[in-house]
């Protein structure tokens, strides 16, 4: 068996039976297209031709091509996931990703935009030439409710109480999970609708001017040029907003647990690198503002 056949049976799986979302599936296959692109280099197509000594030396050309390990985990990962799921259903007799390790990464600490920022932005967004009242909600979901952005297009007006403050989410893998709305975030959500009143509870809670649902392009954009007025840090994407909505939460003193449910993480690890966001920037306030530092 092939190994790209495999490929396209597990991107099925992670489709149609893990229920990852579109831009998800997209990474993994992108992922696993670079190592067929090196099996097929090495005439190593047959599955069975593979080997752990072989996946290693993948992983050595990726390192001698500069690329940062970070990104080399990424692929592993992906690889790891590949196997285990042949192996499981029976498509290959051993998996040769089983005890492969990840090389050593410094994490690198999100970056994020500090509150006046966000006030700035959110001030802009008033004489925004494009649909203010849109502009808004958008802005609100991703960083008032702390929505990945996938979450914010898919989002539809039934999910959405504004009488009990309550948001239905269906994240990664179609995991359902409650967020609160705040009585800011809920002025912005009420006028959008005012504005533009729904048919039905079925329809996307933001659309175009089609009543379609918005394409995560647009939001991408949208955010960038907001952001790109205020603050002049690398990334400005809508996943910036959500990393500073979680951080700003930890710096006011929300229960890490709490901010855990409401980003729909399934691991408290992944949320305590907030944690330390908020550590850095207080040990950064110190040194610029205390006498002894």
């Amino acid at each position: 068996m092939n190994i790209d056949q495999i490929i396209d049976a597990y991107i099925i799986y992670l489709r149609n039976i893990r229920r990852y979302s579109q831009n998800t599936v997209k990474s993994y296959k992108t992922d696993l297209m670079s190592f067929v692109n090196f099996c097929s280099q090495n005439k190593k197509v047959d599955v069975a031709l593979i080997n752990e000594r072989f996946i290693k030396s993948y992983l050595m050309n990726l390192s001698e091509q500069q690329m940062e390990k970070t990104s080399i985990v990424r692929k592993l990962s992906s690889l790891r996931g590949l196997f285990r799921f042949a192996y499981k259903e029976e498509l290959i007799k051993y998996n040769p990703a089983s005890q492969l390790k990840n090389p050593k990464t410094l994490k690198k600490l999100p970056e994020i935009a500090s509150v006046e920022n966000i006030s700035k932005t959110f001030e802009l967004l008033n004489d925004s030439d494009e649909n203010p009242e849109l502009i808004k909600v958008i802005f609100e979901l991703l960083y008032g409710c702390s929505l990945r952005v996938s979450e914010v297009c898919n989002l539809k007006v039934g999910d959405v109480d504004l009488q009990k403050g309550l948001i239905r989410v269906f994240g990664k893998g179609s995991k359902i999970r409650i967020v609160p709305i705040g009585d800011k975030s809920k002025i912005n959500l009420s006028e959008y609708l005012n504005s533009f009143p729904p048919e039905n509870y079925s329809e996307p809670f933001i659309k175009n001017k089609n009543g379609k649902k918005l394409y995560e392009k647009f939001v991408y954009r949208i955010v960038n040029k907001y952001l790109s007025k205020v603050t002049d840090i690398k990334k400005k994407s809508p996943h910036i907003l959500r990393h500073s909505s979680a951080t700003h939460m930890l710096d006011r003193g929300a229960d890490l647990r709490a901010v855990k449910e409401i980003l729909g993480h399934e691991n408290l690890k992944t949320t305590q690198i907030y944690t330390h966001v908020s550590i850095e920037r207080l040990k950064q306030s110190y040194k610029k503002s205390h006498p002894k530092s």
